[in-house]
């Protein structure tokens, strides 16, 4: 159970976001009064690498004007909303589902049972159980209340496994989302990923360590009560489970906790967390390999101490079952654990300054023909509307442009198509990578003024360039 939980993945909280269907009308390319734009959409954002998104220092800054393709209006390039009145959608991660039954929040952290939990628990209260009517068979019904007592008890140490990430990532600042505990162990969703190898290596080994802490403490207990009791079996019970849980996910593999031990070892080495990524994932990929192939064939052979079987009977399939679901837990994981990675590397490319677009101010009672008229002469695809004084006051809304026909235009003033620049509308021309998306996602809206340290205007961000320039990043190669 890494910091994603025992069999879970790692998730970062950072996912590709999706693509936004557009439904605006079709531009009109005989309208003199529309600011032009590039036939490309991806070539609306200022270039860096001679794709959008490149090394800033052979960028055309926002103030050079464009070269003249043709007389599209700027307001069809975007793809934040479906015409006037539209709600606006920045880029951001897909919602993740509550989780299951809140149990609580310790640490400030909810903590969730899955549905499949139920399952699982019912699955241990029937094979525990059944054990225990060997053992004890004068327990007679009652031995399925103690199956389920063990089940939760089991679960409250995978708990406790789990709690220990979170310590971990509480103490490092990094924002933990939330534990799930689900049918193969529990999940805890960090946002963020450790700075260091170090404490990489620390956070993925707390788990397996509090595992084998609570496994010595049960067997202390165990040496306290006698042999063949309930508590004794419970206690037996859980001792081995812990035992069990600690020395599967110590493993080198991703998802698994010593998956990401081996990573932060490589990425130590190599000075490179990629490296570190790849090499633990296919390891894990490996390993998925080895559990299908290998657990039922221990199983059969009587390796793990039962007797060899030299046919094929229920007890077989359900190992093979059990084993294939493990290794598809396991496989999965580790390509998850390396589309995250890929992921995070790409992130930086994400440029404030790089996306911006180059506006001009204008005065609210401007008539928009004029407005459109001054950004097509100044190469500009965006309008700001200001104050006497120069101040900001509000974004001229492309998709409310759509909606004003022509012949309309010079009798509408700006200032009815402006959307009010509220403090989370402006972003600094410095940000980049996850410091943008969480920006851009703590207020929602198509458009934001970018503005540099000193307070000066430098353009307008589009939501639909920055999710465009998002999905383009992760579409290259590692």
């Amino acid at each position: 159970m890494d910091e994603s939980g025992g069999s879970g993945k790692p998730r970062s909280g950072t996912d590709e976001p999706t693509e936004h269907r557009t439904d605006r009308p079709a531009p009109d390319p005989e309208r003199p009064d529309a600011p032009t734009g590039p036939d490309d959409p991806q070539d609306r954002q200022d270039p860096r690498d001679g794709d959008g998104t490149g090394d800033p220092h052979t960028a055309r800054p926002p103030h050079e004007p464009r070269p003249q393709h043709d007389d599209r209006a700027f307001a069809h390039s975007t793809d934040g909303g479906t015409g006037p009145g539209s709600k606006p959608r920045p880029p951001r991660r897909p919602r993740d589902p509550r989780g299951g039954l809140l149990m609580g929040r310790p640490f400030g952290v909810p903590v969730y049972v899955a549905p499949s939990w139920f399952l699982v628990a019912a699955l241990i209260t029937w094979v525990f159980g059944g054990q225990l009517d060997r053992v004890l068979p004068e327990l007679g019904a009652a031995r399925y209340l103690v199956s389920l007592f063990f089940a939760v008890a089991f679960y409250a140490s995978v708990l406790v496994h789990e709690l220990a990430h979170t310590v971990a990532a509480l103490r490092f600042d990094l924002p933990v989302r939330r534990i799930q505990l689900q049918f193969f162990g529990g999940v805890s969703e960090i946002e963020k990923e450790a700075e260091t190898p170090g404490r990489e290596f620390v956070l993925a080994f707390v788990g397996p360590l509090l595992s084998l802490v609570l496994s010595g403490v049960f067997y202390g207990a165990l040496r306290l009560v006698e042999p063949g009791t309930v508590p004794g079996v419970l206690l037996a019970g859980l001792m081995i489970s812990n035992l069990i849980v600690a020395v599967f996910n110590l493993l080198p593999g991703l998802p698994l906790d010593g998956g990401r031990m081996l990573r932060a070892v490589v990425w130590k080495i190599t000075g490179k967390p990629m490296s570190g990524t790849i090499a633990a994932a296919w390891v894990g990929r490996a390993l998925a390999l080895s559990v299908l192939i290998g657990l039922p064939w221990l199983t059969q052979s009587g390796a793990l101490g039962s007797e060899a079987v030299d046919n094929v009977g229920m007890d077989t399939v359900m190992d093979a079952l059990l084993a294939a679901i493990l290794a598809a837990i396991i496989w999965t994981g580790a390509g998850n654990s390396l589309r995250m990675a890929r992921l995070r590397e790409h992130l930086p490319e994400l440029r404030a300054r790089a996306l911006t677009r180059r506006a001009v101010p204008v005065e609210p009672d401007t008539p928009l023909s004029e407005a459109l008229r001054r950004a097509n002469a100044a190469g500009a695809r965006a309008l700001v509307v200001v104050d006497t004084d120069g101040t900001p006051l509000s974004l001229v809304r492309e998709a409310a442009i759509v909606g004003v026909p022509e012949h309309r235009r010079p009798w509408v003033a700006v200032s009815g198509l402006a959307q009010d620049i509220t403090e989370g509308m402006r972003v600094s021309a410095e940000l980049s990578g996850e410091e943008l998306l969480d920006a851009l996602r703590a207020t929602p809206a198509t458009e934001y003024l970018v503005v540099e340290e000193t307070g000066e205007i430098y353009g307008v961000l589009s939501a639909a360039d920055v999710e465009r320039a998002f999905v383009k990043a992760m579409a290259r190669p590692s």
